[in-house]
């Protein structure tokens, strides 16, 4: 159950402009956030810099502030918080619970890239760390759209990375320290992290931290079934007119469009949208094809 207050967030990562997926999730997440009377905020996980776009970040915020959708708090950025990573980290070393290891994609490669013990067949300057993941380990959460859930995260998953050989952090590591560290009760976010949560949940255990609820929004998809994310159709949002983007986005988390104005500001469209949203209205699975662009 989730914990009171509600805090939750929309943490997208700066790998070009928002487009009309990520404002389903940040939409969703403002949404039920607003519903549940509680915090909504922003965090930039830019925790991998070779994947970082320059300006894409100032980029992203200047979107949202358009669409009207502010944080509630300050915005976090990843690339600042090393020291709680390392932090986290060394903790589970100390307890045994993650380890050193050597092994190359391609020296994982017979096991379809599952780890359970080392066979790297050379040492690296600088390994990676992974987490244990002992056998048995299997973990069943209930999502908050999609029902029970589990996954046998060795038999999966097997042992994986926290930290990475070139030294960046792995998202799953920075993702749980985040949201912990920022007390966010309810995590909000599209589908395609959803096989994701197990693994989060079971650092979340080995650190000693509680888990936050789950909700897993629908993804958009094009017309050929692949998230929009991905896809050529991925268009960028346009800052300057944010008003049928929100429309489509309301439609697309199946609420009724006749709750918003004809016209006005962001400001007036969301106001309206969160006295009218409707939690049981939402959609359990992805849509397609994807909204066209606004």
């Amino acid at each position: 159950m989730s914990i009171s207050p509600y805090r939750g967030r929309f943490a997208p990562s700066p790998t070009g402009p928002l487009h009309p997926g990520s404002l389903l999730a940040a939409l969703g997440s403002w949404l039920l956030a607003r519903h549940a009377r509680g915090q909504w905020l922003v965090r930039i996980e830019d925790v991998d810099p070779p994947r970082t776009v320059p300006g894409a970040v100032d980029q992203q915020l200047a979107t949202l502030a358009a669409l009207g959708l502010a944080s509630d708090g300050p915005i976090v950025h990843q690339r600042q918080r090393d020291a709680l990573y390392q932090q986290a980290l060394d903790r589970l070393l100390a307890d045994g619970k993650a380890f050193a290891c050597h092994c190359s994609r391609s020296d994982l490669a017979d096991a379809g890239g599952i780890h359970h013990h080392c066979v790297a067949r050379s040492a690296r300057a600088q390994p990676a760390i992974r987490l244990r993941v002992p056998p048995g380990s299997t973990v069943a959460f209930v999502d908050g759209l999609r029902g029970a859930i589990q996954q046998d995260v060795y038999a999966e998953v097997g042992d994986f990375v926290l930290r990475r050989a070139d030294g960046y952090w792995a998202y799953q590591l920075a993702v749980v320290v985040d949201d912990h560290a920022q007390g966010i009760t309810d995590v909000v976010r599209g589908a395609d992290l959803l096989d994701s949560t197990p693994r989060q949940i079971l650092l979340q255990r080995a650190l000693g931290l509680p888990t936050p609820a789950y909700l897993h929004l629908p993804l958009l998809l094009d017309d050929t079934g692949r998230k929009l994310s991905k896809s050529e159709a991925a268009h960028p949002l346009d800052p300057a007119h944010p008003l049928p983007a929100l429309r489509q986005a309301w439609a697309a988390l199946g609420q009724d469009p006749g709750c918003l104005p004809a016209d006005g500001s962001p400001a007036a469209l969301l106001a309206r949208a969160s006295a009218g949203f409707d939690p049981a209205r939402l959609p359990r699975h992805d849509i397609g094809p994807a909204m066209p662009p606004a």
